[in-house]
């Protein structure tokens, strides 16, 4: 079974999120035969490169909240983080565009690392001092080396904006098409769509009930062709 999660390094709820679905998914019966794609989606595709502000600012100015109620979300988040054993951290944050950090990503996802960058991701702008947007491409690379993949290939990334983009704008593209308008967004099989951070036990019915109801293969020629098995091949009579 395949479930694919479109998210944002920016989105604290995806943080959440994912240890949410990892904590069902550890302990689904079937977890070896379940594959899980990382796919992109940008909270803020407009912002431009170089344009980081402090997440208070940002929550002010683009959801017309007093700072105060942007202080309070922030501390809620923090709360809804450590019941999950994360670390995050409420004060002091930035904001930033988040296109490099998908396209790399991608490239992640090619070297069988996109699960290891992710959580690198994650972890360093939620809860670590040193911002991920505002230290330019080297820090990106120290990331991406941190999580496993090679440094001159993440450099070589980062310095070709055409790298892995029309990957990035492809996975969005579907996002849409899906009915995704925000996440984390969870779709198991391309049958059944979960929509926020939920609880580890609504993730556990979906893995169980998508694993349920799969659909059983259809052989279409039930004839005595020769194959092979355990015991060996068929080998033919003259």
């Amino acid at each position: 079974m395949k479930v694919e999660i479109w998210s944002d390094i920016a989105c604290p709820w995806c943080y959440v999120g994912k240890a949410r679905f990892e904590k069902a998914l550890a302990a689904f019966p079937h977890r070896d035969r379940v594959e899980v794609v990382h796919r992109s989606f940008e909270l803020d595709p407009g912002r431009a490169k170089g344009d980081v502000q402090p997440v208070i600012t940002m929550l002010t100015r683009k959801y017309g909240m007093s700072e105060a109620q942007a202080r309070a979300g922030e501390e809620n988040l923090g709360a809804q983080a450590a019941a999950e054993g994360l670390e995050y951290r409420t004060r002091d944050r930035d904001h930033g565009n988040t296109f490099d950090m998908h396209r790399l990503l991608h490239l992640a996802k090619e070297r069988g690392r996109q699960d290891e960058l992710i959580q690198v991701l994650y972890r360093a702008n939620f809860a670590e001092e040193r911002s991920v947007f505002s230290e330019g491409d080297e820090r990106l690379v120290e990331l991406a080396v941190a999580a496993g993949l090679d440094a001159e290939d993440a450099r070589k990334v980062l310095a070709d904006p055409t790298a892995y983009a029309d990957d990035v704008r492809a996975d969005e593209r579907e996002a849409a098409e899906l009915g995704a308008n925000g996440v984390p967004f969870f779709v198991l099989d391309r049958t059944y769509g979960v929509s926020g951070a939920q609880p580890a036990e609504v993730f556990t019915q979906a893995l169980t009930q998508a694993w349920g109801e799969r659909s059983p293969l259809q052989l279409l020629d039930q004839g005595d062709a020769d194959a092979c098995g355990p015991d060996g091949c068929a080998v033919p009579q003259s």
